[in-house]
C-alpha cells in the first residue's frame, strides 16, 4: 500500500492548543530550571545571557521552523521524513539516537526529583538540619551555626577551623552523601540505590502509560504538565525576592563579565543550550509536527513557542539566582563560591530555598510536583518521537497487539539503559552524558539539517512547499517573518554553526574534575561517535548501493589512450586492437573472456572498448 493511501490513517491533534502546548512542553522542561541555571552560573551569570538570545534569534528560532515545517508538510517523522533527500536518512537516525540518549539520562532527573518529593512528605525536611547521619563537620545552615557541634553521630569539636568557602549547606550534603552516596569516580559504580531505582522506574511507567495510546492521550495530559509549572515558579520567585541577599544574585545574574564573552565555551554553551532547551535538530519537533493539519500556521508557531522557552529560562534564573545571592549572604562569601558547579546545582539552591519557606514540607511537596510535570512533558514528548520515529517506517508496529507491546519494550529497555546511572557512582555517568550528548552531537546535527535541506534539496523547493502550507496568509508581519527565515537559513545560522563548532573545537578542554579517569573522556567520545555515525555510514552506504561504488571504480580505470606513445613502441597488450591493458590483464588471469570472464566486468571481446 502506498504512502499516500495510508495518510488518512494518521493521527491528528484533537486542537491547535494541543500542539502549541506539546511543543511548549516539550521545550520547556527541566532544561530551564535544571540546565539553563547551571550553564548561566558556570559562564559567570550575565556573560551567558547575550549569546544565549542571539543564538535564540539567529539558530534557535529558524532551526525550530524548519524542524515543524519539514513534519507538517510531509506528515511523518524524522526518520521519514528524509525522503527529501534520501540519502540523508542517517541524519534522522542520529536525530532518534540523541533523543533517546537524552531521554535516558532524563529519567534519571526526574526519579531523583520523585525521590526528593518522597523526602518531603515528612513534618521536617531532612536537609534543613546538620544533625542527620550523613551530615559532616563542614555542614552550615549560616556562617554562624554552631548547631553541627550537636550531632551524635559525627565528633566535631568546636576549635574545627573551616574556611568559609569550605563548608556546605545541609541541601548539599543530602544530596551528595545521601541520595547519590557519590563513589570516589566513575570507575567506582558501588552499589545500586534502590530507592532511586524505583523512582526511575515509576518515571518509565508514567511515559508508557501516557503514550500507549499515543497523542490521543498525550494530547489531553498536556495542559496540566505544561500550565501548572507556571504557577508554582511565579511563587518560587516571589519568595525568592523576599529572602536577604537575593539582589547579590539577581545582580550576578543580568550582569555581564565582557571579559567572558570572549570565551568560545560560552557562546558554545549558549548555541547548545538552545537546541537542547528548545528541541531543535532532535526530531522531537518534527514528530510533534507531523500530526498537524497540513494548513497549520508554522509561521507563528515559529516564533511564540520558542520564545515562550527562553522567556521562561529566564524567568527560571531569576528564581534561582535570588536564592543563591541568599546563600552566598549566609554563608558569607561571593555568588560565585556559594555552591558547586554542575547538574546537581538546582538539587542543592531549591531545597535550601524551600527549606526557609513557612510550612516547608508543603512547599516542598508542591514545587517537586512541578519539576516532575515539567520532566514528564519533555520526556513523554521525546519518548514519543522516538516511537513515531520508528513506527512510520515500520507501520505493522502500531497494528493491535504489536503497538502495545513495542511501546511497552522501548520504555522498558529505556530504564534498563539508565540503571548504571543510579548507582553511587552514576551521577559521574550522567554528567558526562550530558556534557558530550548536549554539545558537538546537536550542533553537527544542526549544521547538516541545514546542509541537507537549505542547499540540496534547495531553498526554492523548500520555500515553495512552505508558500503551500501558508497560502494567502502572508500579511505584511508574515512576510517579513518569511524573509527573515530564508535570511537565517541561507545565510546567518549555517555561518554561526561552523563559527562556534571551529571554537569550540580549538578551545575545548578534556572533561576533568575529580572522578573523572583519562579513559572517561574516551566514554564520552565514543558517545559522540555513537551518535553521529550513522549520517557518514548511511551517506556512503546509500551512494555505493546506487551505483556510486561503480561510478568511482570507473573513474579509477585506465583510459584506453594509456600506454607508449609511439605505435613501434606498443607491444603485447599494448599493440594496437588487443583491448584496453586492464582489459587483457583481466583476460589473461583468467584464461579468456569467453571462457571464465574478467576479474571485475566479466572481461571484455578483443579489439573492442570498454568506453
Amino acid at each position: 500500500m502506498s504512502d499516500s493511501k495510508k495518510a488518512p490513517d494518521r493521527a491528528t491533534w484533537g486542537s491547535q492548543v494541543e500542539f502549541i502546548l506539546t511543543c511548549v512542553g516539550c521545550a520547556v522542561g527541566l532544561g530551564n530550571v535544571w540546565r539553563f541555571p547551571y550553564l548561566a552560573y558556570k559562564d559567570g551569570g550575565g556573560a551567558f545571557l547575550l549569546p544565549y538570545f542571539l543564538s535564540l534569534f539567529v539558530l534557535g528560532i529558524p532551526l525550530f521552523a524548519l524542524d515543524i515545517n519539514m513534519g507538517q508538510f510531509a506528515s511523518v517523522g524524522p526518520l521519514k521524513v528524509w525522503r527529501l533527500s534520501p540519502i540523508f536518512r542517517g541524519l534522522g537516525i542520529a536525530m532518534v539516537a540523541v533523543t533517546s540518549f537524552i531521554m535516558i539520562y532524563y529519567s534519571v532527573v526526574i526519579a531523583q526529583f520523585v525521590y526528593f518529593l518522597c523526602a518531603s512528605m515528612t513534618s521536617e525536611l531532612p536537609w534543613s538540619t546538620c544533625l542527620h547521619e550523613w551530615n559532616t563537620c563542614f555542614c552550615r545552615i549560616n556562617v554562624n551555626d554552631t548547631s553541627y557541634l550537636n550531632n551524635t553521630n559525627i565528633n566535631c569539636t568546636d576549635q574545627i577551623v573551616v574556611p568559609q568557602n569550605a563548608t556546605r549547606s545541609p541541601s548539599e550534603e543530602y544530596y551528595n552523601f545521601h541520595v547519590l552516596e557519590v563513589s570516589d569516580g566513575i570507575g567506582s559504580a558501588g552499589r545500586m540505590k534502590w530507592e532511586l531505582v524505583l523512582c526511575n522506574l515509576l518515571s518509565w511507567t508514567v511515559c508508557c502509560i501516557i503514550t500507549i495510546k499515543g497523542i490521543k492521550s498525550l494530547g489531553k495530559v498536556i495542559y496540566v504538565f505544561t500550565i501548572l509549572p507556571y504557577i508554582l515558579l511565579t511563587v518560587m520567585l516571589v519568595r525568592g525576592l523576599t529572602l536577604d541577599g537575593y539582589l547579590d544574585g539577581v545582580k550576578y545574574y543580568i550582569t555581564p563579565k565582557p571579559e567572558q564573552l570572549t570565551s568560545a565555551s560560552v557562546w558554545g554553551d549558549a548555541a547548545v543550550q538552545i537546541f537542547f532547551s528548545t528541541s531543535t535538530c532532535s526530531g522531537a519537533l518534527i514528530a510533534m509536527a507531523s500530526y498537524n493539519k497540513f494548513n497549520n500556521n508554522t509561521l507563528r508557531d515559529s516564533i511564540l513557542i520558542p520564545l515562550i522557552n527562553c522567556l521562561t529560562s529566564f524567568f527560571a534564573g531569576f528564581a534561582i539566582f535570588s536564592v543563591l545571592g541568599f546563600m552566598a549572604h549566609t554563608k558569607g562569601v561571593e555568588v560565585e563560591e556559594v555552591t558547586a558547579q554542575g547538574p546537581g546545582l538546582v538539587f542543592v539552591v531549591y531545597p535550601e530555598a524551600l527549606s526557609r519557606m513557612p510550612i516547608p514540607p508543603l512547599w516542598s511537596i508542591l514545587f517537586f510536583i512541578m519539576l516532575i510535570t515539567l520532566g514528564w512533558s519533555s520526556m513523554i514528548s521525546g519518548v514519543e518521537s522516538v516511537l513515531t520515529s520508528v513506527i512510520d517506517v515500520f507501520p505493522q508496529l502500531a497494528q493491535g497487539r504489536n503497538n502495545y507491546l513495542f511501546r511497552i519494550g522501548v520504555c522498558l529497555v529505556g530504564f534498563l539503559l539508565g540503571l548504571p546511572q543510579v548507582t553511587q557512582g552514576g551521577s559521574y555517568v550522567l554528567n558526562l552524558m550530558d556534557t558530550f550528548v548536549g554539545g558537538f552531537p546537536l550542533l553537527i546535527i544542526g549544521l547538516v539539517e541545514l546542509v541537507a535541506v537549505i542547499f540540496v534539496y534547495g531553498i526554492r523547493r523548500f520555500k515553495d512547499d512552505v508558500r503551500m502550507m501558508i497560502g494567502t496568509r502572508m500579511n505584511i508581519v508574515a512576510t517579513i517573518v518569511y524573509y527573515y527565515f530564508l535570511l537565517c537559513w541561507c545565510f546567518i545560522s549555517p555561518v554561526l554553526l561552523v563559527t562556534v563548532l571551529v571554537f569550540k573545537s580549538t578551545q575545548y578542554t578534556p572533561i576533568t574534575g575529580p572522578g573523572y579517569p583519562e579513559w572517561s573522556e574516551a566514554l564520552g567520545w565514543l558517545i559522540v561517535a555513537a551518535i553521529l555515525i550513522s549520517i557518514p555510514a548511511w551517506y556512503c552506504g546509500y551512494f555505493c548501493f546506487k551505483g556510486g561504488f561503480e561510478l568511482w571504480w570507473n573513474l579509477n580505470k585506465p583510459l584506453d589512450e594509456w600506454g607508449p606513445r609511439l605505435d613501434e613502441n606498443k607491444h603485447g597488450r599494448y599493440s594496437p586492437g588487443f583491448g584496453s591493458p586492464l582489459a587483457t590483464l583481466e583476460n589473461a588471469s583468467v584464461g579468456s573472456s569467453k571462457k571464465g570472464g574478467g576479474l571485475i566486468n566479466g572481461g571484455y571481446e578483443e579489439g573492442k572498448s570498454r568506453f
